[in-house]
């Protein structure tokens, strides 16, 4: 029985490593969308009885303890990095994204607030290109910008009312673009499962001051969720950091996109929420573009392979 295993595990490998380099990474960072989605639904039901910064406390602490048996596999070695200094600043700019995040979807509907996340595709991309000189081709803005006009076709701006919400989102969505950019440039020196790690640690302990201003015991049933939502945020960010190091930040950004197909899904699901026609026009025009940036992805030759 265990040979049948190992066996299937190792066919697993061989496809998945047959597929193109940009097919897996755009593979990684749908399904650290749906993750992350998930994650933010969960933030959402909970965030009527806890508050938003407890809530981050505890994604980070539960997320950080899925991240456990790592350590009983590969000791404190983990946390080997080569660029301890953009580690703690990316921690920083993590903590103030999440604790935005968290609440800002207390006080905004999730598909408002994962299209208005999406700002941070456009700002990610012009920072890795000023900073990391990656290339922004022709074809990469089109889909950029091409999925950011869906997201203003959801919103249809001038009938959003802008609250604090809002601005705490905005404000998020700059953090994440800036984190993400980071993370690129991380993963050149450290592996994926390093930086995940050093980011769990940090926001646990950046978080905890916060937490404890607003503390109040959650219920029995809400550690199960609360569980779950370190899960999802742990297995999401794995994800997506897993895809970052495959192809360029700014390729892989159009991609993010599909969170609001995630979104929909959940509120759909979950809280009720039924799509209008233009939810639904808005993201027909970003599925679009994330097909035509696959499309034209797969005519590139990939480049030389990143470090694991």
């Amino acid at each position: 029985m265990r040979s049948l295993i190992i066996a299937a595990r190792w066919m697993a490998v061989d496809r998945w490593q047959a597929i193109p380099v940009t097919g897996r990474s755009g593979v990684l960072v749908i399904l650290a969308a749906g993750a992350l989605t998930a994650m933010h639904t969960i933030v959402r039901y909970l965030s009527a009885d806890i508050h938003p910064f407890e809530l981050a406390f505890f994604r980070s602490l539960f997320g950080f303890f899925a991240l456990s048996p790592l350590f009983f596999r590969h000791g404190v070695g983990l946390i080997r990095t080569a660029q301890p200094k953009l580690q703690l600043l990316r921690g920083i700019t993590g903590i103030g994204a999440m604790l935005t995040w968290f609440y800002g979807l207390s006080l905004v509907p999730l598909a408002e607030a994962t299209a208005l996340s999406f700002t941070n595709a456009i700002l990610g991309s012009i920072i890795a290109a000023i900073f990391l000189k990656e290339h922004l081709s022709r074809h990469r803005l089109v889909a950029v910008f091409t999925g950011f006009l869906g997201v203003l076709v959801i919103l249809r701006p001038g009938l959003i009312e802008w609250n604090v919400g809002t601005l705490l989102v905005l404000f998020s969505a700059i953090c994440w673009g800036s984190s993400v950019v980071m993370v690129k440039q991380l993963s050149r020196t450290d592996t994926t499962v390093s930086i995940v790690v050093w980011f769990g640690i940090q926001l646990s302990l950046l978080s905890f001051p916060f937490a404890v201003a607003v503390w109040t015991w959650p219920g029995w049933t809400d550690y199960a969720w609360l569980g779950l939502m370190g899960i999802f945020g742990t297995l999401g960010h794995l994800a997506m950091t897993r895809g970052l190091k495959l192809i360029d930040s700014a390729a892989v950004f159009p991609l993010d996109f599909t969170r609001l197909l995630w979104a929909g899904l959940f509120g759909f699901a979950f809280f009720a929420e039924f799509p209008d026609l233009w939810t639904w026009v808005g993201a027909g025009t970003i599925i679009g573009s994330t097909i035509f940036f696959l499309y034209r992805e797969s005519q590139v030759p990939p480049g030389p392979r990143p470090r694991r």
